[in-house]
């Protein structure tokens, strides 16, 4: 499934909605991870690309292995 920004800011875990984040055009659903509880992270909201927040972060380590992926975000670049 193929998300433009726009269309991944609805998944920002609020009023029922799953929380999904983008890391390199790539789509994770976070809804259920337990370090994404309340779909916030360390400050960080999900329903959005957090490309260089993962990578100044998590870069090099497997996290996102773990996550189920949900789609493709089609105005990365």
């Amino acid at each position: 499934m193929a998300f433009t920004l726009q269309e991944l800011s609805r998944y920002d875990g609020k009023n029922g909605n799953p929380a999904y984040v983008s890391v390199d055009g790539t789509i994770y659903d976070v809804t259920d991870n337990a370090a994404w509880a309340a779909a916030t992270h360390f400050g960080l909201q999900a329903g959005r690309d957090l490309t260089s927040e993962f990578l100044s972060c998590h870069g090099g380590q497997p996290i996102l292995s773990n996550l189920k992926v949900v789609g493709r975000l089609v105005e990365y670049e």
